[in-house]
């Protein structure tokens, strides 16, 4: 059934509001901060609870002052809203020191605060256990009440660097002010200092976070199911490789690539998990290997739908225009990657990333249900039947797609954007791991409908078939035109009911055979024999004037 236009319209302007997704950059769970005057640094995290959080310095001894000291100050800040802690900037952070309240009524929380001492460099590099026992930890207090004088103890006895644990499964803001203190001379006198600062989190599953922990098993789990897509596939064309289409080695790159790209992900959450920190070049490769297969896969659904190798037997100028697209995508997408690993994503660069990457999105979800529409109704035409029922499935699942994307962006908004507080921070993997689901269930549909088997051809585009339906389409209203209105002279009228139905075929054969011969005869020749007699007729005449 063909789909309107306003309804495949409507379809496209939905399709608008899935133009663009980024992923969010896993969370690292060790920090070095380079200390080199009174300095104060802030710390996000979701941490597991009874995580340890450690601090460390380090420096060289030989350069430090003896009449220098040092008070390092910590506060740590757990909150129910996501937001508070990871929406709020540096600046206003730094206010929060000390507080014992909530920011808003209902924004539940606990903290806990303590200072580390040292009389000089050399006390301050050397491991030690600084506190006896835990710091208790305590409720935050209601903005319209007094504070609260209730505390919480723990039992067991810290570590060597240890300064505070997490009570439970939450956000965590960490807060740490040095203060170095000069003792008995002028404090332009003295020489400066500088030393690293080394903040560590380790939990039940060491280093990695309950915010990145179910996203590193689905990725364990996408490398598993592409690794599978991968053999089921080498399978496939190993057993009919005499039979391939070019369409089918487009699918074995995107399988490759969406493979490669799931084992760097998850290698990355295994090196946050076991080190605390990713390797920056290993992740810069990984967003560049993610924006050449999101290129691809856009591509791939392009071609499938503008019918190359299977309607059409090349695509003309229209590669053009595909490797344009595919080259600016790839292009934008990439520096996005790069900058928001980097750091640098942020102002005018990441607005113009941001709408350059909606605006070819945009272009591409148009141009696939322009061109999908384009081939069913040439598919209708030439009434064949297999890839008309081929491109119907595909079809289907673009148009589930676009449902199931728009119910789970109103969900997505619902709980993540139009909240005052954002508790349901454990789902926010969902948001990233959604649209790479998506896209592999797309990709499965792809392989199961132009999978390679004994019967591949009868998808591929025929000359012999295809082009002569073209010709045929082209020129039977030209010969209806023609021969309208044309008197039939040798045609015999029908018998009453008696005579047997016959196929379309048969019935434009037995019309050319009936009437075109006869009728251009009967008009083409009665003129020849007119000429021969006319000039028969000139030359007696010049013969007796002679």
């Amino acid at each position: 059934m063909k789909m309107p236009d306003a309804q495949q319209h409507r379809l496209c302007l939905l399709l608008f509001t899935l133009v663009l997704h980024l992923a969010s950059a896993a969370e690292v769970s060790v920090w070095s901060v380079d200390i080199n005057s009174t300095q104060e640094a802030v710390f996000r995290k979701t941490l597991y609870a009874n995580t340890t959080i450690f601090i460390r310095f380090q420096g060289d001894v030989a350069s430090c002052d003896s009449n220098l000291a040092f008070n390092i100050r910590w506060y740590l800040r757990s909150s129910v809203c996501y937001n508070e802690v990871f929406n709020t900037p540096d600046n206003k952070a730094m206010n929060m020191f000390g507080m014992d309240h909530m920011l808003k009524e209902d924004w539940n929380g606990f903290y806990s605060q303590g200072y580390i001492y040292a009389d000089n460099c050399s006390s301050l590099f050397l491991p030690k256990v600084y506190y006896p026992e835990f710091n208790p930890y305590q409720p935050l207090s209601s903005p319209k009440s007094g504070p609260v004088n209730h505390s919480y103890f723990w039992p067991d006895k810290p570590d060597i660097g240890a300064v505070a644990k997490a009570w439970e499964d939450s956000p965590y803001l960490l807060i740490v002010k040095v203060q170095p203190l000069f003792r008995g001379a002028d404090e332009d006198e003295l020489s400066s200092f500088a030393f690293i600062m080394k903040v560590e989190m380790k939990g039940p599953h060491d280093y990695s976070s309950p915010a990145d922990f179910p996203q590193m098993m689905f990725f364990m789990v996408m490398c598993i199911v592409y690794v599978f897509f991968g053999a089921l596939w080498l399978f496939w064309c190993a057993c009919y490789w005499r039979d391939l289409l070019r369409i089918q080695f487009w699918i074995g790159a995107v399988i490759i690539l969406g493979m490669l790209e799931k084992a760097v992900f998850y290698s990355e959450y295994q090196s946050i998990r076991y080190k605390g920190d990713y390797v920056q070049g290993a992740v810069i490769f990984a967003e560049l290997l993610s924006a050449l297969k999101r290129s691809l896969a856009r591509i791939l659904v392009l071609i499938v739908s503008l019918g190359y190798g299977i309607v059409k037997p090349r695509l003309g100028t229209t590669v053009h225009r595909l490797v344009a697209v595919g080259l600016l995508y790839l292009f934008f997408s990439s520096v996005e990657g790069v900058l928001r690993v980097t750091g640098s994503f942020y102002g005018t660069v990441a607005l113009v990333a941001n709408l350059s990457l909606s605006l070819i999105d945009s272009c591409v979800m148009w141009w696939i249900f322009i061109s999908l529409s384009q081939t069913t109704r040439l598919l209708k035409l030439r009434r064949n039947v297999v890839k008309l029922s081929l491109y119907q499935h595909f079809t289907n699942t673009l148009i589930f797609s676009v449902a199931a994307s728009i119910i789970f962006i109103i969900w997505t908004t619902k709980v993540f954007k139009l909240v005052d507080c954002q508790r349901g921070w454990r789902d926010l993997w969902v948001d990233d791991a959604f649209w790479r689901l998506l896209f592999s269930t797309i990709l499965l549909v792809i392989m199961v409908l132009l999978r390679p088997s004994a019967n591949s051809q009868r998808f591929s585009h025929s000359p012999l078939i295809d082009e002569d339906d073209e010709e045929e389409e082209a020129k039977e209203p030209m010969l209806n035109e023609a021969f309208e209105g044309m008197k039939m002279r040798g045609s015999k009228p029908e018998s009453n009911g008696s005579q047997k139905l016959l196929s379309k075929e048969d019935e434009d054969l037995k019309w050319v055979e009936e009437n075109i011969p006869t009728t251009v005869a009967d008009v083409a020749l009665p003129a020849m024999l007119d000429e021969e007699e006319e000039l028969l007729k000139t030359k007696m005449e010049r013969s007796k004037m002679e």
